[in-house]
């Protein structure tokens, strides 16, 4: 389907993130993307078959829980597909907040802060 790897982080505009960012970023985009697909294919699902899937997720039986979705819903990689490309067009907006943040991180609070320029002066 798809891949967590430098190769996603560079289409994404994050390639330059540190290590530890990157597998920061990494779950973060697997737990959200989890999540939205969860939620997704649970708003199609009757209470019946809600119950009985989450019969295999809590028994940590992930390949049961894929043969059922692949069973049940054929079109769950799809869904996978269309919001993948939702998170990654999301990130790629804020990838340059991100990397500004990075590579800048915050002033310590006694450091010295930049001097305000004084507000300009009009001649009336």
């Amino acid at each position: 389907m798809f891949k967590l790897d430098d190769d996603l982080l560079k289409e994404l505009g994050l390639i330059g993130l540190p290590p530890e960012e990157k597998t920061k970023m990494f779950n973060h985009i697997y737990e959200t993307l989890e999540m939205r697909v969860g939620i997704k294919l649970a708003d199609q699902m009757t209470n019946e078959q809600l119950n009985e899937f989450e019969s295999y997720i809590d028994k940590n039986d992930e390949a049961g829980a894929l043969k059922w979705l692949e069973t049940n819903f054929p079109n769950y990689k799809r869904v996978v597909a269309d919001e993948l490309e939702k998170l990654k067009s999301e990130i790629k907006q804020v990838a340059p907040q991100i990397m500004a943040t990075i590579n800048n991180p915050t002033t310590p609070p006694d450091a010295p802060t930049h001097q305000q320029n004084p507000p300009p002066q009009f001649n009336q």
